[in-house]
């Protein structure tokens, strides 16, 4: 019930819509508060009380998240979700449903996992504290780099003293193969000679506790095993890492665990790819780590998120699009799904039969991947530069320049036409191949026939999805009209294609391009992963997934065979696809688990008069023109950074001959330095991509100019990836910071993404956790929107975490793991926010108390005098 203030406070605001006089009781006094506030949002001097938010007020999403905010601030109003407002969209039904009861219902909030004991956390690290930590990572990085030097120079002057073709590839097959024992192996001693054995326990940032929890994780995680994921050899290097993995798991995920000790997973389970399970995470200026039991039978889906301290029994199942918050447990058995997750999944996941997947099945497919490696990869790769040599000239001269080569200009100019012949060469080859090879591997695997794990096809069915997913092509030919051309190309099944210049963005990846089907007039945002594999603990089959004509798919979507959608349909980002019920069309599926949402609203078709007709035909074609001029300026920028490497590259050869006592040294500079000129690659194109003066917000048609210049952006600044090699040093928010995004001190980025970098504002000691997106954009039909993002201080995003655009949390906030924070959201100071879409957690998190040790040890058990002891 709503107390007399509320009904006092209906007679201030005045009889803003007719509700008052209709509605006796105290849901009159909530519509006339309600009614006073949307109107103001809308710009109307009242709102009748039964009008639809979307089809008849003609609000979106960002108006309703911008009431949902004014409500939330509204002392003697119950707070209300998003969720809330799609499932009563009107001021009658949204106020009868505030005013039904004092308790709040289960939709309007998801429960928080049960109470965790906390330990205390400490104080803040200073500034110097984070400038060692800083310092001492970057002596680790030369250390390394030196190390990786020495090695290979080493290698490679035995292996260019062999004599004749037959010695010279016994020699790189014996380099090789000791090289890769000893990038395998490294990592491992590494760990156990760092840290000992993982225990729970909080570790302070910058600390010097955490200079040794990233040193090893940047070590298992630049181990070449991690290539071979999916295999008995990825499972063999967990268990040497310390995790207690049964027989019969099957990893397909490369988000590699960090602190195996505390990982455990039984006999027969699976564990889809794109999930995290690191047993560790980044929370108010600390890492804490804890443990995730997995038991035997268990499935992992696709795109999900396990928090430190969860747990799933034997045979239990958790659904894609998914997460498990600390302190939930998923009983044996059931099929849990949602974020956070919640019992109610009722597809099975492990459906596939069967089949025959012995021990020597395994090592001898682990043996063959061993020997194509030692005995193919690395030779191929020395025999692949010998030829370069023999039928290019200039890249001869390039490895033996002479003593003057570096004051000469052809020098230079070898270099030049060195690196434009093996760019583009390398390009249109790997074009060429990536279009015919994998379909003639096809022919291979039939569709719907169940296969044992480890064996010969599955082998091609795996070197299928490597080929076909290249990022090159995609980011070159997304979010332009070529896309479709080389999808097609690849396999996919597209039907009368409904050419819009934007149909698919640039990240679309699948596990068989030869089984995937799109209707005609879909668009695809960024993120879409179409499964064609279902898997077992010992076999597979891939199948064909169909996704629905005249759909929006937005970002961050994977798409399962089994997913019951059909035409006219919008799927909003990060939305679990619904597995069992009816077919769903003409709707719009929102969250995980999905919920229906309007299709489309009045807004959004502000813009469908550029859709069709003339208009149409003119802007299209000149946005191709357009999108042509970007992809040339795409090519040319990878191409001027492949030309800085090789250039860097080739001094580094010039002067290892000429001082060969140096050499190591010289190999081991060339690295530091291509880590500085890519830094400084990444600012300069992404000043130059902004012309030196930042973003602005944008609604606009994806037919207007100024959306073209925002994909140019994109396209330019592709290579910003590779900041994410700094991951977990102060040297990312430093690379942020000249990037342009407005970045506060001692800020935590263990791996977030920041597509548009200019719009984000990030406060001090905010904490970024790996995997998070801060998106200040989005795409729905043929309208583009994007905005500014603020993110206070001491804010803290969760595992996976996705922040949509025009959204501000204030100072403390918390937003859980995988969790979507919708657009035009704001989160109070001090709030803790979960699920997707994201609302307050039914029960608050007590914050703990300050710690004044400097260990870190606060009462949990500490890992060994080797990671946590007093500094």
């Amino acid at each position: 019930m709503v107390d007399e203030s509320v009904e006092l406070l209906a007679h201030d605001t005045g009889e803003s819509s007719t509700t008052q006089r209709e509605s006796p009781g105290p849901a009159a006094a909530t519509e006339a508060v309600l009614a006073d506030m949307l109107a103001g949002l809308l710009g109307v001097e009242q709102v009748p009380a039964d009008s639809h938010f979307f089809e008849e007020l003609g609000a979106d999403s960002l108006v309703m998240a911008h009431f949902c905010a004014r409500v939330r601030k509204h002392a003697d109003l119950p707070s209300v979700s998003m969720r809330e407002i799609y499932r009563h969209p009107t001021v009658r039904g949204l106020a009868a449903a505030l005013t039904e009861t004092a308790e709040p219902s289960s939709e309007a909030a998801p429960k928080a996992p049960a109470p965790v004991a906390l330990p205390a956390l400490p104080e803040p690290v200073g500034t110097p504290r984070h400038l060692l930590c800083g310092t001492l990572q970057v002596l680790f990085f030369l250390g390394y780099a030196y190390v990786v030097a020495l090695i290979a120079t080493t290698g490679a002057e035995w292996t260019a003293a062999g004599h004749g073709l037959a010695d010279t590839y016994i020699r790189s097959v014996v380099f090789g193969g000791g090289g890769f024992l000893a990038l395998c192996v490294l990592p491992v001693l590494g760990k156990w000679l760092i840290v000992g054995r993982w225990k729970p326990q909080q570790i302070r940032i910058w600390s010097l506790a955490y200079f040794r929890f990233w040193c090893v994780k940047t070590l298992i995680r630049m181990n070449p095993l991690i290539l071979f994921v999916g295999s008995p050899l990825y499972s063999l290097y967990l268990r040497a890492l310390g995790a207690r993995i049964g027989r019969g798991v099957t990893v397909l995920s490369r988000h590699l665990p960090v602190c195996t000790d505390l990982l455990a997973i039984g006999d027969g389970s699976v564990i889809r790819k794109d999930s995290y399970l690191s047993c560790y995470r980044a929370h108010a200026g600390v890492i804490q780590t804890g443990p995730v039991t997995l038991g035997k039978g268990v499935f992992v889906g696709e795109v999900t998120v396990l928090d430190i301290g969860v747990s799933m029994g034997d045979g239990a199942q958790l659904a894609h699009a998914s997460s498990l918050h600390r302190g939930q447990s998923v009983p044996d058995g059931e099929r849990w799904h949602g974020s956070p997750a919640q019992p109610g999944a009722g597809a099975d996941f492990m459906a596939v039969p069967a089949a025959d997947c012995g021990g020597a099945r395994k090592a001898a497919y682990s043996l063959s991947q061993l020997l194509m490696a030692i005995t193919l990869y690395v030779p191929g790769f020395v025999g692949g530069v010998a030829l370069l040599v023999d039928v290019v000239p200039q890249f001869g001269a390039l490895l033996d320049p002479g003593p003057v080569a570096l004051s000469s200009w052809t020098f230079y100019a070898d270099a030049l036409a060195a690196s434009l012949v093996f760019f583009f060469g390398a390009a249109l080859l790997g074009l060429l191949l990536v279009v015919t090879l994998p379909r003639l591997l096809n022919l291979l695997v039939e569709p719907d026939t169940v296969y044992p794990l480890y064996g010969f096809r599955y082998g091609v069915h795996r070197t299928i999805g490597l080929m076909t997913n290249r990022r090159f092509y995609r980011t070159l030919f997304g979010d332009s009209s070529a896309i479709v051309h080389y999808l097609r190309r690849l396999g996919y099944d597209l039907s009368e294609v409904e050419q819009t210049g934007s149909n698919f963005g640039t990240e679309v990846k699948h596990e068989n391009p030869y089984l995937s089907s799109v209707g005609s007039g879909t668009m695809v945002a960024d993120g879409l992963s179409i499964m064609n594999a279902e898997y077992s603990a010992t076999s597979f089959r891939v199948t064909r997934v169909s996704i629905g004509a005249h759909n929006f798919l937005g970002n961050h979507i994977a798409y399962p065979a089994q997913g019951r959608t059909g035409e006219n349909c919008l799927l909003a980002t990060k939305v679990m696809v619904p597995l069992d019920g009816e077919v769903r069309e003409n709707v719009g599926l929102l969250g995980s688990p999905s919920f229906e949402i309007p299709r489309t609203v009045l807004r959004d078709s502000r813009f469908d008069d550029l859709k069709s007709g003339e208009e149409f035909r003119a802007r299209l074609t000149a946005k191709n023109r357009h999108n042509a001029v970007t992809m040339g300026l795409h090519l040319l920028m990878r191409w001027l950074f492949f030309f800085g490497v090789a250039l860097i590259a080739s001094i580094a050869a010039d002067l290892y001959d000429l001082h060969p006592a140096y050499g190591v040294a010289v190999v081991a500079l060339a690295n530091v330095v291509t880590l500085a000129f890519t830094a400084g690659y990444l600012v300069l194109a992404e000043r130059a991509a902004t012309g030196f003066r930042g973003l602005r917000p944008l609604y606009c048609s994806i037919y207007d100019e100024a959306f073209w210049r925002h994909e140019r952006y994109w396209k330019v600044t592709a290579a910003s990836l590779f900041v994410m090699f700094f991951n977990g040093t102060p040297l990312k928010s430093v690379m942020w910071r000249l990037m342009g995004v407005r970045i506060g001190k001692r800020v935590y980025d263990d791996g977030c993404f920041l597509p548009e970098r200019s719009l984000t504002t990030i406060g001090d000691d905010c904490t970024l956790n790996e995997g998070t997106v801060v998106q200040c954009h989005s795409q729905e039909d043929g309208t583009f929107k994007s905005d500014r993002i603020t993110l206070g201080a001491r804010c803290t995003l969760g595992v996976g975490a996705l922040v949509h655009y025009g959204v501000t949390m204030h100072d403390g906030a918390e937003l859980a793991p995988d969790s979507f924070l919708m657009k035009g959201e704001e989160m109070p100071p001090q709030a803790r926010w979960g699920g997707n879409p994201a609302r307050e957690m039914a029960e608050a998190v007590p914050v703990p108390q300050t710690a004044a040790r400097e260990d870190v040890r606060g009462g949990v058990p500490a890992c060994g005098s080797t990671l946590i002891g007093r500094e």
